[in-house]
């Protein structure tokens, strides 16, 4: 699902799949253009992110317009009254592609992920799991039928990254891509 006008406003879920800087990047780059960004981090991502980047929630938080805690359900992302342009789930994993795919809005992530998917507004998913089981391509597949874009956390090699930083803005530009917004992250196939 190509968004037809760039997002003003993004719901940002982070999840607890190895990748986090994924999100951190994509906060990053969506500050930079000037798009606004509900965040939320799951529980899981929250030790990831200490873990791998030695960074906390509270300096995550800093590149968000707003926050909430992963258990607040009387967040305004919570509410199809308050829907936002799109949301993105990066790095997303399989635990919440799965209660995505299969209705449980148990916390503030799958809730408004749901709401996306009612409202038909633009739900991405950067997954980073490999190797992928059966279980994992039917809810893709679920995901995909209901309107999500499902990015795996793959990046390229034709524009010839020189560092990691590269091949992380790769994938960030990759998302960028699906919602239609413009952005010099790296150079496109033949450019």
């Amino acid at each position: 699902m190509q968004s037809k006008t760039p997002p003003k406003r993004l719901i940002v879920a982070i999840t607890g799949a190895s990748g986090v800087i994924y999100g951190v990047r994509f906060l990053e780059v969506c500050r930079e253009l000037k798009i606004e960004t509900d965040l939320v981090v799951s529980k899981t991502a929250e030790s990831l992110l200490d873990i791998e980047l030695a960074k906390t929630r509270a300096e995550l938080e800093k590149l968000a317009y707003s926050s909430y805690p992963p258990d607040d359900f009387q967040a305004p992302i919570a509410s199809g009254s308050q829907a936002r342009d799109a949301m993105v789930v990066i790095p997303c994993s399989m635990g919440t592609l799965a209660k995505i795919a299969n209705g449980i809005a148990d916390n503030l992530i799958v809730r408004a992920a749901d709401v996306c998917l009612k409202q038909r507004k633009p739900l991405v998913l950067v997954i980073r799991e490999t190797p992928l089981n059966l279980i994992h391509v039917i809810n893709m597949e679920r995901l995909i039928r209901a309107g999500a874009v499902i990015v795996p956390a793959s990046p390229a090699f034709y524009h010839k990254p020189k560092q990691i930083r590269d091949l992380i803005d790769f994938v960030v530009g990759r998302v960028l891509d699906v919602l239609g917004v413009k952005h010099s992250l790296y150079s496109k196939w033949k450019e």
